[in-house]
């Protein structure tokens, strides 16, 4: 009955950044194809008990909540701690999970293991965080704060930081399995997690609280944190469960198996060619984007040089202010205020949409300059000769003078590509997943930074070289076609 339910119900449309984010939601690493994680099993088990269909989305993490806010998905499930801070701008579940803070540190380094003994010490941490606030407690800690966990125990192997606080969750994840880090001292402190919502949405709220009421008097959430190794004391005393049933830890091997250290280049070789799909899939998304933003670019551009260059006073003025207004701001905040402020004003983009708009809309202001430089470069002679020959202001402009000034930029423009192809990277904040987003998926699932950076940069280099080929064969060709008039 609950199935034939749902299957007529609107789907539960939640939100998580799974792009680094053992053991909340993640792709498994057996195959990147499937999603994973207790979270992700929470989800699921909650749209099931709603009689309703999960709807995954995909999210950056900085994104979460403004996406919440603007209404792309129905609530959020990542890890998000219930604070005072949080609750004056979400409404939150009932905790579905208790932890607490822990430390580690390098296998041979002895005596940080209290709050207490990291005074003076550089300690590493995820940014707005309970964590993190603990060790603002103390202004003598030098703190590192980072968006991705992987790249604080990374920083903590290298010898960078002298320890990290973070969740019992991601440190038993990310730091016991490591032969070279270790857990220290006792529990510290603890944090619970919920399930955020859009302020005002009580009636969803109401029914999640009652799917994880009947999880937990069912057992069904034991069942899903046990085969994790995320049962704990902490979630006995929350959910009342003291039972102590047979659970084999099942997730939890199966990830420590899959991320196991390869051993031989033969079994590297395998898991980089697995890698192919997700870096096309990202090579893809990321040429579609850069090329129709650069196509915006360059036409946006041109209309602005030449209304700088010969249109009226104030509409020259305009154009001005434009360029100056875009080079002046950053093309993050141009990303961000494009996807999440204008559905203020009811202007609601997809984010291809969006991403593609604010990176050419961004670029054309430079793109302006650039055309602005070459159509000064032409002799004022040119356009007085065009009009002598009873050619109107507009055809001279057409035939005689924007041909030349494209021809004066076009090494110019092909840098511009360029650039513009390593800034769509940026869109991975508007939850689309290009190839640098990529990058940050393989790399922290696998803790291989080299190999995979080798090959996100190749990929990047080979979508760039075809276009530096034809901008070399339209130089060649333009400046052929000059010789022979010259001989002419």
């Amino acid at each position: 009955m609950v199935c034939s339910v749902a299957g007529h119900a609107a789907p539960l449309r939640w939100a998580s950044d799974a792009e680094a984010n053992v053991p909340f939601v993640f792709h498994d690493p057996a195959d990147q194809s499937r999603l994973t994680g207790y979270e992700y099993e929470i989800a699921q088990a909650i749209a099931r008990r709603l009689g309703r269909p999960a709807l995954f989305v995909q999210n950056d993490w900085d994104g979460l909540i403004p996406g919440l806010q603007r209404g792309l998905y129905d609530m959020v499930i990542d890890g998000i701690e219930i604070t005072p801070e949080h609750e004056q701008g979400v409404l939150f579940s009932r905790p579905y999970y208790m932890t607490t803070e822990r430390i580690t540190v390098r296998r041979d380094q002895q005596g940080l293991d209290t709050l207490a003994a990291l005074h003076g010490h550089v300690v590493g941490t995820l940014k707005d965080t309970t964590a993190e606030r603990m060790l603002q407690a103390d202004p003598s800690i030098r703190i590192r704060a980072y968006e991705e966990e992987t790249n604080a125990y990374t920083d903590l192997k290298n010898g960078r930081l002298d320890a990290v606080l973070l969740d019992g969750t991601i440190a038993l994840y990310y730091g016991s399995p490591d032969p070279d880090l270790k857990l220290v001292g006792e529990p510290i402190g603890q944090v619970a997690y919920g399930v955020a919502f859009a302020q005002g949405n009580t009636a969803l709220r109401d029914q999640v609280n009652a799917a994880l009421d009947g999880m937990m008097r069912d057992g069904e959430l034991h069942r899903i944190l046990a085969r994790w190794k995320l049962w704990t004391p902490a979630m006995a005393a929350l959910t009342g469960d003291a039972t102590t049933p047979d659970i084999a830890p099942d997730a939890w091997d199966h990830y420590r198996a899959a991320t196991a250290p390869t051993t031989g280049w033969r079994a590297r070789f395998d898991r980089y060619v697995s890698f192919l799909p997700l870096l096309l899939h990202g090579a893809v998304l990321t040429f579609a984007v850069s090329a129709c933003a650069m196509v915006l670019a360059v036409g946006l551009g041109l209309a602005l040089a030449l209304m700088r260059r010969y249109g009226p006073r104030w509409l020259g003025a305009l154009a001005t202010l434009y360029v100056e207004i875009v080079r002046g701001t950053p093309l993050l905040i141009q990303i961000l205020f494009i996807f999440y402020a204008l559905p203020g004003i009811g202007l609601r983009l997809s984010p291809f949409v969006a991403g593609v708009l604010a990176l050419g809309m961004n670029y054309a202001a430079y793109e302006a300059e650039n055309y602005r430089a070459g159509l000064q470069s032409v002799a004022r002679g040119q356009i007085e000769a065009a009009i002598a020959l009873n050619m109107t202001h507009f055809q001279a402009l057409r035939f005689v003078v924007v041909p030349q000034a494209v021809r004066m930029v076009i090494p110019v423009m092909t840098n511009d590509f360029i650039s513009l192809l390593k800034d769509s990277s940026l869109v991975s904040v508007i939850t689309l997943t290009e190839l640098s987003q990529t990058y940050v998926r393989l790399s922290s699932t696998y803790y291989d930074y080299f190999g995979t950076g080798l090959l996100i940069g190749v990929a990047y280099l080979l979508l760039g070289l075809p276009f530096v080929r034809l901008a070399r064969m339209a130089e060649a060709r333009f400046h052929t076609g000059r010789q022979r008039r010259g001989h002419i």
